[in-house]
């Protein structure tokens, strides 16, 4: 069995669905999306694990920039993108 283990600064995280509907219920044709850019952390490299100044651990909920990530063709239809730790820009937390 085969893992993908991010080096250096950069975490792996498997993208959220595209939406196909809006807020308010307006389902939208196959041909429009609307971009997401959240997704769930699947692993972090050891070195992101081990800086404090990086509070992302594996599950959290997370907003990213997509520009520099790279796609993983690893789990069939499943999204995984390995993101530099700069582009992940929030962190959602449950209070």
């Amino acid at each position: 069995m085969e893992i993908v283990e991010p080096i250096g600064n950069r975490v792996l995280i498997r993208k959220d669905e595209d939406k196909k509907q809006t807020k308010s219920g307006i389902h939208l044709p196959d041909k429009i999306e609307i971009p997401t850019i959240t997704g769930r952390v699947v692993t972090v490299s050891a070195q992101v694990e081990s800086n404090p100044d990086y509070p992302i651990k594996q599950y959290d909920r997370v907003l990213f920039n997509p520009k520099e990530s790279i796609p993983v063709d690893f789990e069939g239809d499943n999204r995984l993108f390995v993101v530099p730790v700069e582009d992940v820009v929030a962190v959602f937390r449950k209070q």
